[in-house]
């Protein structure tokens, strides 16, 4: 089977909240819409809050989806005031590295479909999409995977290992396993 990406919008919303409802939500109900809010804020019904932001263009994502027009993955960015929240905010704070001007925050891909190269083309696509949009300082906040077993439902910001493959650098350590990981990208057409 073969995978495209196409970024979120209104028009692939229906597709986006397909995805969400095969998976339960996601990550407990998130709707991936945490990275959105800041400290103390809370969404009340998260579908809801991520479909306004979607719909007033202030949610974008890569959606990788299936030949059947299905979305079985993304990779969630934007720039730091659509996305303010952050992993390890504590211990990012102490030692914050240069201000980015996108995050790649939230990365998921169905669970039949792990293992087959989505959460690479949601990067992948994410990075494509931040280049189209002008580019700049892109950050993430992946976990280092190798040498130890890692749930692939646990991932929510993908791996080190992918970052690392796709030109990142490696910033610092915030977590036992997550790492600040940043990468240039040039504008383009």
């Amino acid at each position: 089977m073969g995978f495209s990406v196409v970024p979120l919008g209104s028009d692939t919303w229906d597709g986006f909240a397909d995805l969400v409802d095969r998976n339960n939500g996601i990550f407990g109900g998130c709707w991936c819409i945490s990275f959105h809010l800041d400290r103390g804020e809370r969404a009340f019904d998260h579908r809801e809050a991520k479909h306004e932001h979607v719909l007033t263009d202030r949610a974008h994502a890569a959606l990788v989806v299936d030949d059947d027009g299905a979305v079985q993955g993304w990779a969630q960015f934007g720039d730091v005031d659509e996305v303010p929240g952050i992993k390890h905010r504590l211990a990012y704070e102490q030692a914050p590295p240069p201000a980015p001007d996108w995050r790649i925050t939230c990365v998921f891909v169905d669970r039949r479909h792990r293992g087959q190269g989505v959460a690479r083309q949601a990067v992948e696509g994410a990075i494509d999409l931040i280049e189209r949009a002008g580019g700049g300082l892109v950050e993430a906040i992946p976990e280092a995977t190798a040498g130890r077993e890692a749930p692939g439902r646990f991932l929510f910001s993908a791996t080190a290992e992918l970052f690392d493959d796709l030109g990142f650098e490696r910033v610092r350590q915030v977590g036992k396993h997550a790492w600040i990981v940043s990468r240039h990208l040039d504008a383009r057409a």
